[in-house]
């Protein structure tokens, strides 16, 4: 708890100083023109050129190594996850500046030209950096992920996040439920949503009480 209580004052702290920048913490300017899935299936190929022209994508930060003026990150947005690397000399010390203080979980985006590594992973060589939202909670530990059924299921959102075979159960219901309304619709069928019979819900006495929760002080 005293580690937890440790990495949220540090992240409270950097939000504050996003804040002193005149970085807005929780933007909703920013249209990606890509979606990741997008980028990745149309430079599949190694052997074959890489699309030319700027890439612009935005997505959550899943995996970030430092290395003094650069940095490797992976960001993942609801269609994929691609590698973005950033350069000082490339986005220029202010932007920079404000880009070490982005952390795992916040949600960023990044434009620039496409290249391949070393490795051959595909890459966006960043241009610019745009902090969209900033997470004032850490995500789970990487390397044994959300395993806890419980808050699983009690933060359903951190599971969708850290699990990609969540994400692809949730899209295949929903386009389950979109096939059978279509056919239904289709046929004429109409699709009514009952209201609740009675309007004020009952079945229990119960008595209001305080709780304590020690994230919040």
């Amino acid at each position: 708890m005293e580690e937890l209580n440790q990495v949220l004052k540090q992240r409270r702290q950097k939000a504050q100083e996003l804040a002193d920048l005149g970085v807005n913490l929780y933007a909703n300017d920013f249209r990606p023109t890509h979606r990741i899935s997008d980028i990745l299936a149309k430079n599949d190929n190694p052997d074959a050129p890489l699309e030319e022209g700027v890439k612009s994508v935005a997505g959550r930060i899943m995996a970030l190594r430092k290395f003094g003026k650069a940095a490797f990150l992976h960001i993942q947005d609801e269609s994929g996850r691609i590698q973005i690397y950033v350069k000082r000399d490339e986005v220029g010390p202010e932007v920079y500046q404000i880009f070490k203080k982005l952390d795992l979980g916040d949600i960023a985006g990044f434009g620039g030209a496409l290249f391949r590594t070393q490795t051959g992973e595909l890459t966006i060589d960043a241009a610019s950096v745009k902090p969209i939202t900033k997470s004032l909670r850490p995500l789970p530990e990487k390397f044994h992920g959300l395993t806890d059924v419980e808050t699983r299921y009690r933060q359903r959102y951190v599971d969708l996040i850290m699990n990609p075979e969540v994400r692809d159960t949730f899209r295949k219901r929903v386009e389950i439920i979109r096939l059978i309304r279509d056919f239904l619709t289709n046929r004429g069928f109409m699709e009514v949503e009952t209201p609740m019979m009675q309007a004020i819900a009952g079945g229990a006495t119960a008595k209001p009480f305080k709780t304590h929760h020690n994230a919040l002080g």
